[in-house]
This record gives structure tokens, sequence and C-alpha cells, in this order.
């Protein structure tokens, strides 16, 4: 049940919302702003689309065995059926599930609903951080995800609770190999540092809170047969544990048996009693979704009252983010096109905004094997989903003075402009089956596509989160959609050309040119600066 008794300065956002503003609103909040999507939300008030966007979602179906082929064949899971039922591993069958578990999840995020759960999956995944590559498991792995789908818009302190318990992070974080006699510290470091109260000028825990920590902590281990976590009382260091003043000299009593796991519980209350996690997150929250700039003034009149939202409503999720993306600053225009995006952004959100048609799951093999595809470009633009770069995420959200800024480089940059120009060609492929951006459809999708001028201002208002100069839309009519023709400055040049293809579709020649030119012109708006924010 959400507070709404908080005093809080965020100030709603009560103009009447355009075009625009939903497209902003899709744009930071799932990937990319898909035509249909912006229709749907222009019937709604930002209240109700709100609902929407926070709704719960049903339990998405798991990954399947899409792997068999000549060189392997898995003897108990037949193809088409879901892997996640099985215990039974080996080098072969595992690595072919996690490339599986990769697969379906980038599916998930290309076929999203109107919901804010893919975005904030990846939000939890880049702040409790697995990597599929040290976890080595893909049954772990899968799970892992699952957990985060089922807490991503819930109550943060669960979620925490959870995580802190889930196979994937024991193993990450050497949880499985701490115990009274050598207590790991890694986890109870991580717990604090990077999940919870964070590293902000308001968190003042210790290296003897770390170790208390770690004591506390001792006593979770997996199964590794079946691959779930258990607490073993042998295991457990049952001695009382002393916390500095940062959490007011709190002793947690030692408890022997299988109570010594209801320590846990006790460390959370004690760690959540801090104001200083509801701002550690709110500010996360912050960078992912509005901008990465915090200053004192966003500090004061942003994080605070988002942060005081947070504790009023005992860590549940939804309310803050209600708060922030009903707020007239989310909305501000200094606000749009001011991230650049991410490589998950800028794949996905390409693949979603242009309609891209993937095999569907009477072909899970091809379907599987697409969604791959997209997920190795998205890796080598420097976002491998499952595979962060370290225990921190990847350092665009969080890496001071060049946050996102950090996503472009002279590596990245060619990749992404590679990526833009092979879907609009179709590079991408299997089996026969193209992924390719329809050029003609996608035009025909625009208000007025026979009127140069109208056809390149609905392209930018459709594909960019930000205006183009005037003068680079008339270069690009002159240069692109008039080129070749007898007078570059004569729109019914292009009027004719576009009419015919549809008046006269044997006219191979004109179809022929027709297609070129809006392939050159879409290639062009995906290279400029502009195709890179969000």
């Amino acid at each position: 049940m959400e507070n709404t008794g908080v005093i809080n300065q965020l100030e709603p956002f009560k103009t009447k919302w355009k075009a625009e503003d939903i497209k902003h609103l899709l744009k930071r909040t799932t990937f990319g702003a898909k035509p249909d999507d912006v229709v749907h939300f222009r019937t709604l008030s930002l209240r109700k689309g709100l609902n929407e966007l926070l709704a719960d979602e049903p339990t998405s179906p798991p990954p399947v065995n899409n792997y068999n082929d000549d060189k392997f064949t898995d003897d108990e899971i037949q193809s088409g059926e879901t892997w996640t039922t099985s215990i039974n591993y080996d080098g072969m069958n595992n690595g072919r599930r996690k490339n599986s578990f990769k697969a379906w999840w980038m599916g998930l995020m290309l076929n999203q609903n109107r919901t804010l759960r893919e975005k904030m999956v990846v939000f939890w995944h880049n702040h409790f951080v697995t990597e599929t590559s040290m976890v080595d498991n893909a049954l772990m792995c899968y799970r892992h995800n699952a957990l985060l789908r089922q807490h991503a818009l819930g109550n943060f302190r669960e979620l925490v609770k959870a995580v802190t318990q889930d196979p994937a992070m024991l193993k990450y974080l050497n949880g499985t190999s701490s115990n009274k006699k050598a207590p790991d510290e890694n986890y109870g470091r991580e717990l604090q540092e990077l999940f919870t109260v964070g590293k902000g000028p308001g968190s003042h825990y210790t290296e003897d809170d770390v170790k208390a920590a770690a004591k506390v902590l001792t006593g979770f281990r997996n199964d590794t047969t079946t691959f779930v976590s258990i607490f073993d009382p042998g295991r457990h260091d049952s001695t009382d544990k002393i916390f500095s003043d940062f959490y007011k000299n709190t002793t947690i009593k030692g408890q022997r048996g299988p109570e010594g796991e209801q320590e846990l519980d006790a460390l959370l209350t004690m760690i959540f009693a801090q104001d200083e996690v509801a701002r550690f997150i709110c500010r996360k929250l912050y960078r992912f979704f509005v901008y990465h700039q915090i200053d004192a003034d966003t500090e004061a009149n942003v994080i605070t009252p988002l942060a005081g939202v947070f504790r009023a409503n005992k860590y549940e999720i939804k309310p803050v983010l209600r708060e922030l993306f009903g707020s007239r600053h989310f909305f501000e225009a200094n606000n749009r096109g001011s991230i650049i995006k991410s490589p998950l952004d800028y794949t996905v959100g390409l693949c979603r905004e242009y309609g891209i048609i993937f095999p569907d799951t009477t072909n899970y093999a091809d379907q599987y094997g697409l969604w791959l595809a997209i997920q190795n470009q998205t890796a080598n633009m420097q976002q491998n989903i499952g595979d962060p770069p370290n225990v921190a995420g990847w350092p665009a959200y969080y890496q001071e003075p060049m946050f996102d800024k950090l996503w472009v480089n002279s590596d990245t940059l060619p990749k992404r402009n590679v990526f833009t120009d092979g879907m609009t060609n179709g590079n991408i492929g299997r089996n026969g089956k193209k992924l390719i951006i329809d050029v003609v459809a996608f035009t025909q999708s625009l208000p007025n596509p026979a009127d140069p001028v109208a056809l390149i201002d609905d392209a930018v208002q459709r594909l960019y989160a930000i205006e183009l100069p005037e003068k680079d839309k008339q270069y690009i009519k002159s240069s692109i959609l008039l080129s070749g023709l007898q007078d570059t400055m004569s729109d019914h040049y292009w009027t004719q050309a576009w009419q015919n293809m549809t008046a006269k579709p044997d006219d191979t020649a004109n179809k022929t040119n027709v297609i070129r030119k809006l392939k050159s012109l879409y290639k062009y708006l995906m290279n400029l600066p502009q195709y890179q924010l969000t």
C-alpha cells in the first residue's frame, strides 16, 4: 500500500501530455518507444499510463532447448522443452544452456509488454551483479534472473534478502566457502558498499562492520545436487556480532542451531534503519532513468524527497518510480535526449521501433539463434547481458565524470554504425531468415511519406529524442531523397517517385530507386549523433 501522506517537494507534471512527453517516458522506461505504444498511451492520462507501466506481469515462460544439432543432442530434454527442470549438467549442455538463457532474456526485452519490468530487471542485474561465466551453471543463472523478475517492482528489502540467499550470488561472492573458522568478507562488504548503504557522503560503515556482517552470513551454502541454497548451522559463527556507531553500536545476538539463520533478518533490520539506504538507491534510479549528474539542487529537491517516499512506503519500489516518472522534473526539456543510449537501448530499441520481425515460437531454433545474434551485437558494443565486467556493474552507470559517455568510443561507435547499416541491408540472418528494416513499411507508417519535407520531419520525430536542425534536414532532402533528380530543390520529384511506387508496383526501376533512397535516408539518420541519445 502506498503512503501518500509523506511531505514531498517533487512537483507533479500537470500539463496535458503530448506525444513527445509519452515518447520520452517510453524511451526511458522501455527499450525504445514503439509507435503503437505511443498511440496507446495517448489514449490514457499520465496517471493511468504510469499504472500500466508499473503493473505486475505473469511469470514469463522459461527458456527452451534450442541447441540440439548434429554435434550434440540433449538426451534428457527434448527440443523445444524447457531445460530449467533439469539438474543434470555437463560441459556440453551447460555452455549451450547458458547461450539459450541469454537468447531467451534478449527475447523478453525484444517482446516486452508495456511495463517497466524489463528495464528494471536490467537495473537490478547491474545492481546485484552476477556473471554467468563465473557462476558457470545455467540453471542457477536462470533462477537468479527469475528472482530479479519476481521482485523487480516489489519490496527492496525483500529483494536484498532473497539475493543474499540466492545460489548464484552465494557462488559469485564466495558465500558458499564462508564458514565460522574462515568467514569470507566478500558478500558482507558488497552488501553494504554496493547493495544498500553505498559509498555516498552519508555512509560511514567500517571495516569492522564488514567483518561482523561476514560472521552473520556464515552458514549459507549451496546444495551441489539441486543447486538450491541451504543454511548449515554447523558452519555458522554463533558469537555475538558488534557493529560501529554508524549502526548505533548494534549488537546482533549470536544464535545456535537453525535459529542462526535469523541473524540475517537482524542484520537487514539494522542496515535498513539507515536513511542512507533510501538515498543511495534513489540516486541509482535517478542516474539510470533521468540523468547522470546529481548536483546539490537535485540532491535536495529530488533525491531527498524520493528517499522520503521510499522510507514512508517501507522500501516498496513502485511508489518511488511513480513519484519520479510523474514529476515535472522528469519531463523537463534538459532531461530529454540527455543520455547516451546503452547498447541494449541501441540494439533492442532499434528492433522494436522499426518493428523488426523475428521467427515465431514454432521455429524456436531460428528464433533463439537470431535473438542471440542481437545479444552478440550488444556484447560487441560492451554490454554483454549476464556478464557485466565486474561486481560493480557497467562503468557507464557509475564511473564519474564520464558515466554514459563511456558507451561511445573509438571501438564501439563504428560497431554501432555497422549494426544500423547492417540492419538496413539485412546482414544478420540464419537459415535464410534475415533481420531487416522494412524501409517501405516504416515509411508508409509515417503520416505523409509523399512529401519529402514531412517525411524527414516525421522520421526524425519518430527516431530521435531531440530535434534535428533545419539546415541538416534540408541537406538530407537535397542530397538523399532528391539526389540524381533533375531539380534537387523540387519536392514533387520525390512525391511522384513515391506515388508511382504505389500506383505502378511493376515499375521495378522506380521501386528500386525509392528503396535505395530510403535505405540511404535511414542509414544517414542513424549514423548522426542525435540517434545515440535517448
